[in-house]
This record gives C-alpha cells, sequence and structure tokens, in this order.
C-alpha cells in the first residue's frame, strides 16, 4: 500500500463548531505546515480543538480571562461546566477543585499542570495542592475531561487542569495591567518579551496584595501579599532547516505571606457577623517559597515527526502557623468542636474568643512547616501520516517521575491576656510531627488517532508504576539519626486503557463519546489500594444559526473510592488514606451560547448559559475516621458536591468599549455524607453571585478597567471547614488602567 506522507493541518482533527473549515482532500493535504502539533506547553492549544476532541474539553483563552481579569481561580472555572468548587479564603489562592464529582479537598483528585507539567507539590506522595499557581499571569486555562485526559495522569477520573503560562512572542511586546479597590487590594502585572528568528524570551511579573474582608478585634491585617516572577528564554535553529532544534529554559519564584487561618465562626456568630473573625486567630499566618524550573527540547525531523522532552523540578516550601486546639484542666479542646459547640465548651470558647483571660500554655498554635520537592523527566513523540484518505496520528510518551514532602513540625503554646495572645512556650521543631513521605513513578501512554471520513476514534492506553515509602523518625529524634525510625511502603502497578470517538453528521452536528479506566494513586498507608473506576461519557456539538452549544451526560463507576484525612476537612491531618468502596457519580453537562445581534453589526451582544448536574451515592457502608465522611449508609452522597449548578453571562461589546455580566448559582450541598433533606448544622446553602466588569478602550494601547465581584453584596457561607463557617467575599470593586505595546 502507498503511504502518502503529508502535513495534517490542525484543522482536520475533528468538526468545529466555532467557525466551519472547508472540505480537505488528500491531494490538498500535501503542502507544508509550520507546526505539526499543539504547542509542547498546552494539552488543547485553541477553542477550535477543544470543540473537536473526542472527549469533553474545555479552553479559556486570553481574550477570556481579560474579561474580568480575575486572579481568582474559583471564579474562572465558574464558566466551565462539570467544576464543582468551594471557596476558603475568600481570593481563591488555596482552592478547593472537583471535576465530574472527585473530591474537592485541596483539589488532591485531579491532575495539575503549568505548561504541560504537574504542578501540585507533590503529585503523588502529597497530592493536597496548597500551590496553585496564579491565573493572573496565564495566558490560557485548559480542562479535559472524559476519556481525553488518559494522556495525563496520574489522577484520570475526574480529569485534568493545565495552566498555559505567557507565550514567547515572535517581536517585541510589552504590556501591563494595575488596578486598586476595596480592601486595598491592588494587582501589577508586567511582561516584557523579545524575538527574532532564532532567539526569544520572555519576562512577567505579578505582585497581588489585600488588607483583607475579615476583621479581627485587634484591627490587624487579615490580607495577603502574593508575588509571582516567570521568565522563559528560547533559542531555535531557522524554520528553514532540515532539522528543526529549539531549547527553552522557564524559570518561576512565587511566594506569599497571607494571615490566613483555619478558625472559622459559630453558627450564631455567622449570623450576626459573618466577617469577623476570633481572637484565638490573631498569629494564624501562612508563607510560601516556590521555585521552578524547566528546560524543553523541541526536535522535528520533518514536517510530520517531532520528539519533545523536558526536565522539571518544582521546589515548594510552607509554614502554615495556625490554632490547633485549647488545651486546660488536662483536656484538649480541637477547634472545629469548640465551635460546633460553644456552650457545652463554653470556657474553651471563652478563651478562642478573648472574652477571658487564659491559664498559660492554653492556646496551642501548629507550626505546619513542610518542604517539597518534585523533579522529572518527560518525553513526547508525534508521528502524522496518512494512507490513502485515512489520516494517522501516533503520540507515545513516558516520564519518570520523584516527589517527597517533609514534615518537621512543632507546636508553641500561648496566654489569651486581655484580647492579645502572649507566648509562654515555645517549641522545638520537629517535636510535633518528623516524616519524609517519597515518591518514585514511570508512566507511559500511548494514544492513536484515525480518522476516516466523518468518524474519528482515539484508541490508548496508560501505564503507571509507583513505589510509595514512608520515614517517620518519630518526635523523639528531632536529629533524624533514625533509632527510632518506622517506614512504611506501598507499590502498584496499573494499566488504564480508554477510547473516544466522534462522528460528524455535518458542520453543524456531531456526536462524541467514551469510555475509559479512571485512577488515582494510594500514599503509602499500608493496605490502601488504588482509587479504580470505570467512566463513561457521550455527548453532542451542535449549532444552528446563531445558537451553538454542546450536552454531555456522564457515567463514572468506582470500585474503590479513596478517602484521606485532612485537616483542611475537618480530619486529623495525618493524610492517611483509606479504602471507601463502591460509589456512582451520574452527571449532566449542557452549555448554550446564543449571538442575540448580527454578528457582522458595530455591536455584538453574545449570551452563554451551563447548568451542570452532580449526581453522586455511595453504593456500600464503611466508617471513617474522617471529619466529612463519618459513618456511611448506601445510598449516602459524597459531601462537599452541589447536586445543581448554573451560570450565564452577557456582554455588550463595541469596537471602544466591553461590557459583561456574569452570574453563578452554587447549589446546596451537604458538609456530612449523607441523604434526604440536608439539616441545617450540616447545609451549605445555595447562593447566586453576580459579577461585573467593563473595558473602555481609549485607543490600541490604552485601556480603563472596571470590575465588581458580588455585585448585590450577598452574603453567603461558603464552607464549614476546616472549623467552623466560612463567608465568601462580600461586595468588592476595584478600577485600573492597562497598556499594551
Amino acid at each position: 500500500m502507498k503511504i502518502v506522507v503529508t502535513q495534517i493541518a490542525l484543522s482536520l482533527s475533528l468538526c468545529s463548531f466555532a467557525q466551519e473549515e472547508p472540505k480537505t482532500t488528500a491531494a490538498d493535504s500535501v503542502k507544508t505546515l509550520k507546526e505539526v502539533v499543539v504547542s509542547a506547553n498546552q494539552i488543547i492549544g485553541s477553542k477550535f480543538e477543544a470543540a473537536n476532541k473526542t472527549g469533553s474539553a474545555s479552553y479559556i483563552s486570553a481574550e477570556d480571562l481579560q474579561k474580568f481579569n480575575y486572579t481568582d481561580i474559583n471564579r474562572v472555572l465558574r464558566s466551565v461546566n462539570g467544576v464543582n468548587v468551594y471557596e476558603e479564603d475568600g481570593f481563591g489562592l488555596r482552592p478547593n477543585i472537583s471535576l465530574r464529582g472527585t473530591s474537592p479537598d485541596r483539589s488532591a483528585k485531579i491532575t495539575l499542570m503549568e505548561d504541560n507539567v504537574l504542578i501540585a507539590p507533590a503529585p503523588y506522595s502529597a497530592p493536597a495542592a496548597y500551590y496553585v499557581p496564579s491565573v493572573g499571569r496565564m495566558n490560557a486555562v485548559e480542562i479535559l475531561k472524559g476519556s481525553s485526559q488518559i494522556q495525563y495522569g496520574p489522577f484520570t477520573t475526574g480529569g485534568t487542569i493545565n495552566f498555559v503560562s505567557a507565550p514567547i512572542p515572535s517581536k517585541f511586546s510589552a504590556g501591563f495591567l494595575t488596578d486598586y479597590g476595596s480592601f486595598n487590594t491592588s494587582r501589577t502585572i508586567a511582561n516584557v518579551g523579545i524575538a527574532n528568528e532564532t532567539f526569544g524570551a520572555v519576562v512577567q511579573f505579578l505582585n497581588y496584595n489585600s488588607d483583607g474582608f475579615k476583621e479581627l478585634p485587634n484591627g490587624a491585617n487579615t490580607g495577603f501579599d502574593k508575588n509571582d516572577v516567570m521568565a522563559k528564554f528560547k533559542i531555535q535553529s531557522k524554520r528553514t532547516s532540515k532539522i528543526y532544534n529549539a531549547l527553552e529554559f522557564k524559570m518561576v519564584y512565587a511566594d506569599e505571606d497571607a494571615n490566613e487561618t483555619y478558625l472559622g465562626l459559630t453558627e450564631e456568630d455567622f449570623k450576626t457577623s459573618p466577617f469577623k473573625r476570633y481572637a484565638g486567630s490573631q498569629k494564624d499566618n501562612i508563607t510560601t517559597k516556590n521555585n521552578q524550573f524547566s528546560i524543553t527540547h523541541t526536535l522535528k525531523t520533518n514536517n510530520y515527526f517531532s520528539i519533545t522532552t523536558t526536565a522539571y523540578r518544582n521546589k515548594f516550601a510552607r509554614n502554615w502557623y495556625k490554632l490547633n486546639d485549647v488545651r486546660f484542666g488536662g483536656t484538649t479542646y480541637a477547634i472545629d468542636a469548640i465551635l460546633e459547640d460553644p456552650t457545652t465548651n463554653a470556657l474553651a470558647f471563652d478563651y478562642l474568643t478573648g472574652a477571658q483571660n487564659s491559664p498559660n500554655n492554653a492556646l496551642r498554635v501548629r507550626a505546619n512547616n513542610r518542604g517539597y520537592l518534585a523533579q522529572g523527566v518527560q518525553t513526547k513523540l508525534d508521528f502524522h501520516f496518512l494512507t490513502g484518505n485515512i489520516y494517522h496520528d501516533l503520540e507515545i510518551g513516558i516520564r519518570y517521575h520523584k516527589d517527597s514532602e517533609d514534615r518537621f513540625q512543632w507546636n508553641d503554646s500561648y496566654a489569651m491576656i486581655d484580647g492579645s495572645m502572649v507566648l509562654t512556650t515555645a517549641g522545638t521543631p520537629g517535636t510535633q510531627d518528623n516524616r519524609i513521605a517519597y515518591a518514585k513513578a514511570l508512566a507511559a501512554h500511548a494514544l492513536y488517532k484515525i480518522k476516516y471520513n466523518n468518524l474519528t476514534i482515539t484508541p490508548g492506553i496508560r501505564f503507571e508504576t509507583i513505589d510509595l515509602r514512608n520515614e517517620n523518625y518519630g518526635t523523639n529524634d528531632v536529629n533524624r539519626t533514625g533509632i527510632n525510625l518506622v517506614t512504611n511502603d506501598n507499590h502498584l502497578k496499573i494499566w488504564l486503557p480508554g477510547v473516544g470517538a466522534n462522528y460528524k453528521i455535518d458542520n453543524n452536528l456531531s456526536f462524541f463519546g467514551g469510555v475509559h479506566k479512571g485512577f488515582a494513586p494510594p500514599t503509602n498507608t499500608p493496605g490502601t489500594q488504588a482509587e479504580k473506576s470505570v467512566n463513561y461519557e457521550i455527548g453532542s456539538r451542535f449549532k444552528h444559526n446563531k445558537l451553538s452549544g454542546e450536552i454531555v451526560a456522564y457515567f463514572n463507576d468506582y470500585s474503590n473510592l479513596l478517602g484521606s484525612d485532612l485537616a483542611a476537612s475537618g480530619g486529623t491531618g495525618t493524610l492517611d488514606q483509606f479504602n471507601a468502596g463502591e460509589a456512582h457519580v451520574r452527571g449532566i453537562e449542557l452549555l448554550l451560547n446564543y449571538q442575540i445581534l448580527k454578528e457582522d453589526g458595530k455591536f455584538k451582544l453574545p449570551v452563554s448559559f451551563g447548568y451542570t448536574l452532580t449526581d453522586t451515592e455511595f453504593v456500600n457502608e464503611f466508617a471513617s475516621t474522617d471529619g466529612i465522611w463519618g459513618t456511611i449508609a448506601e445510598g449516602d452522597e459524597i459531601p462537599y458536591i452541589s447536586k445543581h449548578q448554573f451560570n450565564a453571562s452577557i456582554a455588550l461589546e463595541h469596537s471602544k468599549f466591553e461590557l459583561v455580566l456574569a452570574a453563578r448559582f452554587n447549589g446546596e450541598f451537604r458538609t456530612i455524607a449523607g441523604q434526604g433533606s440536608i439539616p441545617n448544622e450540616f447545609s451549605v446553602p445555595n447562593n447566586t453571585v453576580v459579577d461585573f466588569a467593563s473595558k473602555y478602550k481609549f485607543n490600541k494601547n490604552f485601556s480603563l478597567t472596571g470590575n465588581i465581584n458580588n455585585l448585590f453584596d450577598t452574603t453567603y457561607l461558603v464552607s464549614r471547614v476546616p472549623a467552623g463557617l466560612r463567608p465568601g467575599m462580600p461586595f468588592s470593586a476595584s478600577v485600573g488602567i492597562a497598556a499594551q505595546f
């Protein structure tokens, strides 16, 4: 059989509903194409590609991000169906993200990446993501769900989120955005880039700070100060070279100093003063430092074959210094228990709030000091070719990864004296927790896309082999001599197959579906098995005149769901995992877009509407010590997942200005697993939050921006964990100026 080797434009992949593409024949395809694959740092690449995947995909472009200029990833993801989030600090600094019903705690059950590189501090040994890249400096955000995601592990049940950083420009460019608003919140983003045929570079800076919207009795700052610096440098051969080589170096430095707390409010105090903070949280503070380095080499021997290799190293350190418990009279009172029942625990509550002076050492503050290291190397091979009228695309990838979490923690004790916390006993580092968790993983995948006429099929398989180890030196061996060393080990190997398909009826209608095996790795807890599921989806993308949209139904069938003991979700913070058995998650995702006015007119009035149904249930009984799981009965719903969510937006667009109104309805969800009506003490009620954004363009270089978050100043509860009730951000407004050259 004669094989015709050719370049296939990316638009050949599947049907797009953003725009119609001309029909392409094999003869037309025999032409030069500068790029054969999506950029190495992206997993989707464009809205066109997202609309053509054989599984669910969303692409939030630079233009989308600039509409509201959000720095809160929670607000960015509200426009994406299938996403559940619950807020914590109000600014999105530590998000809790769920995709298709996965546990949202610290986003620990989804694959998080920046520029196609794993970005959680320790994705295998301690996946709870206390670091998420600053969305304010991103050029795009990509979300994959369904069978499309098996290329990107280790978490393959719910989905993958990839943050795409600012690209190196093709010529000199520079820009900045600076704004100021409520709570003395300010933000500055600046970038400059240069390029010629063989060299390019971009440098970007972000500072984001606020005094915070919560109030301590002593009037102290409850906000944060966050810095982010990113730089990329690239050298490449000329595009006319027979063999193309490119080498790109990337560096990111980020730090944060936030006066954030685990301590929320009692039910009664939330009703009367939802934005107050108790005196016992006045010392609470988290500091973080993050360093990322990566170097990527791209080799293209011809127009249809490429190899991309990336070596990376991410180092993250954080110390969350926060009130842990109250101790007196030989009894220890956990802060969540105090706030749940302040009447029974009246004296402990008075010490915590500063209503009464306490004895020495009554308030114990824990230094949750941890260091993380993740490093590895990954290679991906892409091969495109035609055999007759059949288009083939083969992708093979392999990654070797190592990560670790080093806990070296201690407790300090304070007395509450006239509303101020006074240090009475300083702890010794390593005497509260002193252990290191390690992980080594080798992952490989193969994905084969074959397209014939209107049918595209993408079978694929992923393989993971993981070694997990924990070394606990004990609280009496702060020098880590190993005299009391206790170790745990866990090992596993797993194959994860999947297949997706898309059939294009015409340029206005297609159907897609897939099935794949879902997976989440266990920790080193002995006897803990991997989380496993089989996941199905079927959907359609359609367009009729000015209406376009997508509807998807999915079913995730868990044979073994994993729970984790996280302090952030009300547990003790050991991070121990437990097997929770079988569970079912079903859902529907609906997206509609409509252009009210003529598309070629001076004004545009686009409207969008989205709906997400997420129906969860445990299929067997079990008991755990986790704060939000507890004793589970068959039929109980998974906590912290809204069953119903709606989002909608309308924008008035003109060449000189833009006005955008966006609303999000988040349905009621339970905070403890259960079924039937939700008792008030275990409920986070539904809420609707409306945001407004505006932009006026003076000329092609300068524009004025204005934003309002929570336009109607809705007071709403976002969670009851880690300890007590927590509010969402109230009304806030900002004004700024942006420039681009």
